[in-house]
């Protein structure tokens, strides 16, 4: 009997520590997630549509074919510039590119409806050559089916300085290695027949 109790206590004893170690495992893990910085990240959206939601007639070939209004929050502080290439990878031939912005302000943080096709944007911004040939914003058109529009915002350690009608290669080549965040935000739609 002495010998059965010796090894209840032993046990008691074993369970105990374990228990407190379990215990203080568990406060210390609390206190390192607490103790840790909340990650910002980017983030562009539209008032017009929502991500992965069908974007109005209105922003396309079928209506008044003008831009949509777009804002993004949380860029990094470290950001000289921004620029936004606004692309369908669905089109048959290439990935056909609707508007083309660079050197974008870094303390603007929306781009209002209806920018027109000029040199510049007036809060501070080039444009560059879509696929139609022309500066600013081509509306989406989609031949067939559903197509999907990819609009993306990165914020660049320094400005682009292209000049006034660079395409879309042109200014990826000149982002590389200077893309501190990407934000982007998808649209569908379908032609109206």
């Amino acid at each position: 009997m002495p010998q059965r109790r010796g090894f209840l206590n032993q046990s008691f004893a074993i369970f105990g520590l374990v228990g407190l170690w379990l215990i203080s495992s568990c406060s210390l893990t609390g206190n390192r997630s607490e103790s840790k910085q909340e990650v910002k990240t980017m983030k562009l959206t539209s008032s017009a549509f929502i991500n992965n939601g069908l974007i109005p007639a209105k922003y396309t070939c079928d209506g008044a074919d003008i831009s949509p209004p777009l804002s993004w929050d949380e860029i990094p502080s470290e950001t000289q510039s921004l620029a936004l290439i606004v692309d369908d990878p669905d089109a048959l031939a290439r990935n056909f590119v609707h508007w083309v912005i660079y050197d974008i302000t870094p303390t603007v943080n929306q781009l209002p409806e209806k920018i027109i096709g000029s040199k510049t944007i007036p809060s501070g911004g080039v444009q560059g050559k879509n696929d139609f040939g022309k500066l600013g914003y081509g509306g989406l058109c989609p031949p067939s089916g559903i197509h999907r529009y990819f609009f993306q915002l990165y914020a660049l350690d320094q400005k682009l300085s292209l000049g006034t009608g660079a395409s879309k290669s042109q200014m990826i080549s000149a982002m590389e290695g200077h893309i501190l965040e990407k934000a982007e935000l998808i649209g569908r739609y379908q032609r109206q027949r």
